[in-house]
């Protein structure tokens, strides 16, 4: 028995498995994330399509999902945050990092992932990406052929700056 995709420490054949193969269904918005994140990795891309509402599957191409799943090799499932989602509710988001190397790059797909129950069953709404904020230096770049920050007295590019 392999390890689940989605990280949880079990096994994949009891975790994520039996929901994907429908034998039964997400208690959880986190549950059917983690589901679609081994669906992804399992290429079952017949799950994904299913457990998007569907009046979104047409902004998921099936060809650019299974395109996608098949070229990326899928490393691990970060769970970032849970808003509601549960056995109750009726509507959750799960803030999630998915990891991948694709074409010999490591990659971080970073999502707020809305989910919605409809008869009792959870379905994948939206997803919004969450970009990386733009680091944004706390005080001014110091230029080659200005006074070194040290209080030598020297320019910067004959004295500390001179080792980049």
């Amino acid at each position: 028995m392999t390890e689940c995709y989605c990280g949880s420490g079990k096994s994949y054949e009891e975790c994520c498995k039996p929901i994907i193969k429908n034998e039964r269904k997400a208690k959880t918005a986190e549950e059917l994330m983690r589901a679609r994140y081994s669906a992804y990795a399992a290429q079952e891309i017949d799950f994904i399509m299913d457990s998007t509402v569907q009046n979104q599957t047409g902004n998921m191409p099936r060809e650019a999902v299974e395109k996608w799943a098949k070229k990326t090799d899928w490393k691990r499932l970060e769970i970032v945050s849970v808003e509601k989602g549960g056995e109750e509710d009726t509507s959750g988001n799960v803030v999630f990092k998915a990891y991948s190397l694709l074409d010999g790059a490591m990659q971080c797909h970073h999502e707020n992932a809305s989910f919605k129950k409809i008869d009792g069953e959870w379905f994948f709404e939206d997803g919004v990406q969450i970009m990386p904020e733009q680091v944004r230096r706390e005080t001014p770049k110091v230029g080659r052929n200005d006074p070194c920050p040290c209080g030598s007295g020297k320019k910067y590019k004959k004295c500390c700056g001179r080792d980049l």
